[in-house]
């Protein structure tokens, strides 16, 4: 229990090493993306996968606030910068900057990758904002299309993944 208490912290402390511990750090958690590498181009997410996109980002952004000690901020005054720039996960770094503008420390993106009807991936990356670096990662194959496998996905990579020692300069 004491090390699931003390990532945030050790979080925060890896990424700025003068942070307070009084003050969570704050973090621009980016919707969740949609990318199918079987359609040349791209493609709009459809009707349920929009859903278990906001699903899944809401799930990620409450699990990185409960029980990553993190300040969300609110990325809507930055939307057309994202549309612009996006999607997020092939725009090499391009999130930092937008979280950065948004007074953020931490720019948070992760996309679903489609690789059959059955089986998706599901990866997200912590940057710091300040120098684009990513500070965590995670990735994890979905082996079913429903909800419950999708938030199970992403609680999965923020329990073992985001928020699992050695943290970030520890190791």
């Amino acid at each position: 229990m004491m090390l699931r208490a003390a990532a945030p912290l050790a979080l925060a402390a890896a990424c700025h090493p003068g942070a307070a511990a009084a003050d969570p750090m704050k973090a621009a958690i980016f919707p969740v993306e949609l990318f199918d590498p079987g359609v040349v181009g791209g493609r709009k997410a459809r009707p349920d996968e929009v859903r278990k996109l906001a699903l899944v980002t809401e799930e990620l952004r409450s699990a990185l606030k409960d029980k990553g000690g993190l300040e969300p901020v609110d990325t809507a005054p930055q939307a057309a910068e994202v549309n612009k720039q996006g999607p997020l996960h092939k725009c090499d770094g391009c999130a930092a900057p937008i979280a950065k503008a948004l007074g953020a420390d931490l720019a948070v993106t992760g996309y679903v990758e489609k690789g059959s009807g059955q089986i998706f991936n599901l990866n997200v990356a912590i940057a710091d904002a300040a120098t684009g670096k990513v500070v965590r990662g995670g990735q994890v194959v979905i082996r079913a299309d429903t909800d419950d496998t999708w938030t199970h996905a992403m609680r999965w990579i923020v329990k073992n993944r985001l928020l699992a020692e050695p943290l970030p300069g520890k190791s």
